[in-house]
């Protein structure tokens, strides 16, 4: 007699026409922390970089990488893929470049939802305790904010949207009361963009420190299987979130640069830079007492909701590696909803268990934790976004495309800019990461390891593993034509 019992079905297919141009952006610029943005980085950059100019630095930026994208939404017509720049440099630079790029992501993203542990625990714990007198360990404030973010991914990417939306229309309402009270009170002053302003300080320092406002963006792809109309979507949301990003913070840090004083405000913020509360100061001045308590709240808010962008991109990372079998294949599977299942358990696992090990050891985790993970991260998002553009540029030159304008000249002058702000990430490593511990700046040399670990990987599944091998680009091919 046959055996009719049934056999549980294996999904390893994510949820396709979940998201939208709006649920895209959202993940995106939830991922950017646009409140977090300004109270960090826009801060650091003013203090460390070129002062009151510090505004044209965020444009500037944002017109490199809209150039990047001109290209960018060429190369996502081309390919549908939860690899995202991964899936971009086999296409670009072949199956050996794939294996750098995709070991690049998945230590970046990962160390990145690391440090934002850290970074969540330590202003939770504080924030709170000022708040309400309730002090409880920073790292189980972290631990408590992963495990909402895990099941909040499990539940589904749109889902995930849908809260990331509301965190981030909170998050910029309150930037945008912040603005229009300058606005009133002092007005903006022009002379941000004299080159006086523009090139006092050190320009490739504020150039470097305004393009980690932008880390995030190029997560688009990494939903395109999930994206409705994924050719046209992914293109335009791209577009979206560098043209909002560039927009939030360069209008905000105007703002803070008009309110202290453009020739003073590189000598106020370093002023304010221990202490880290340079925008608090200026929000208890022109919002007072009640709305910068709130202000404080919410960037409790976006510090969670860039975790949790976080770690669905990480989690899409590990999803698409093992889904080629670069790593196990286990982490394809999916729930029937379509969110990653084992590689979600995974990403949250290993974040939690690695937060912890700093803890115990008693680890300070904004001069050790956060360092080490999120300036890491940072590195290795700047230097993927490098790897994608030159594979853009490559990709398209092999094919001869008559577009030179779109595939080669925009996407180049773009790879040119993001090379420049890499090298200076690189030699800048002890600014990006907030730390000049010999042991962080020893940091980069993974990258190096990445790189052999790569080409060694690389030639041992093209002798051992030739199904494997291949299929690394054939994967890339099976959603493109949605």
């Amino acid at each position: 007699m046959a055996d009719t019992t049934a056999v549980p079905q294996e999904h390893t297919a994510l949820r396709p026409g979940a998201l939208g141009v709006a649920g895209i952006v959202f993940l995106v610029l939830a991922a950017v922390a646009p409140l977090t943005g300004i109270v960090v980085v826009a801060s650091i950059a003013i203090a460390l970089g070129n002062g009151g100019g510090t505004p044209m630095s965020f444009i500037i930026v944002a017109a490199i990488l809209l150039l990047f994208a001109i290209g960018y939404a060429q190369m996502s017509k081309q390919l549908v893929n939860a690899g995202g720049f991964y899936a971009f440099v086999v296409k670009g630079l072949g199956r050996t470049g794939g294996l750098i790029a995709g070991l690049i992501a998945t230590l970046g993203y990962n160390f990145f939802v690391v440090g934002t542990i850290g970074t969540s625990g330590f202003f939770m714990q504080a924030i709170i305790r000022d708040l309400t007198g309730f002090d409880m360990h920073w790292i189980v404030w972290g631990l408590l904010s992963i495990a909402v973010c895990f099941v909040l991914a499990r539940i589904g990417v749109d889902f995930s949207s849908k809260i990331l939306g509301v965190c981030l229309v909170l998050e910029v309402l309150m930037l945008v009361v912040f603005d229009i009270s300058v606005l009133v009170q002092t007005g903006y002053d022009v002379a941000a963009f004299s080159p006086e302003a523009v090139f006092s300080g050190s320009l490739p320092i504020g150039l470097l420190l305004a393009a980690t406002g932008f880390l995030g963006f190029e997560a688009t792809a990494l939903f395109s299987e999930e994206a409705k109309q994924p050719l046209r979507t992914i293109p335009r949301a791209t577009y979206t979130s560098i043209i909002a990003i560039g927009v939030i913070l360069g209008v905000t840090t105007w703002a803070v640069v008009s309110a202290t004083g453009v020739a003073q405000a590189q000598g106020t913020a370093l002023e304010h830079l221990p202490t880290g509360d340079l925008i608090f100061s200026l929000s208890a001045q022109y919002l007072g007492g009640p709305l910068t308590t709130i202000m404080m709240v919410l960037l409790l808010v976006s510090l969670f909701a860039a975790m949790l962008a976080f770690h669905n991109s990480a989690t899409r990372y590990l999803y698409s590696l093992g889904r080629a079998r670069i790593l196990p294949h286990a982490l394809a599977r999916t729930r029937r909803n379509g969110a990653p299942a084992l590689a979600g358990i995974v990403q949250a696992g290993f974040a939690a268990i690695v937060a912890v090990i700093f803890a115990i050891a008693g680890a300070d985790p904004i001069l050790t934790l956060v360092p080490a993970m999120l300036g890491f991260g940072t590195l290795s998002v700047l230097i993927l976004q490098g790897l994608a553009a030159i594979s853009i540029v490559v990709y398209f030159r092999r094919r001869q495309d008559p577009r030179w304008w779109s595939t080669f000249i925009a996407p180049g002058v773009g790879f040119l800019g993001i090379a420049s702000i890499s090298t200076l990430a690189v030699v800048n490593f002890d600014i990006v990461a907030g730390s000049s511990e010999p042991a962080i700046r020893m940091m980069p040399l993974l990258l190096v390891l990445a790189i052999i670990g790569g080409i060694a990987y690389g030639a041992y599944l093209k002798r051992a593993k030739p199904v494997v091998y291949d299929e690394l680009a054939t994967d890339l091919e099976k959603f493109s034509n949605r």
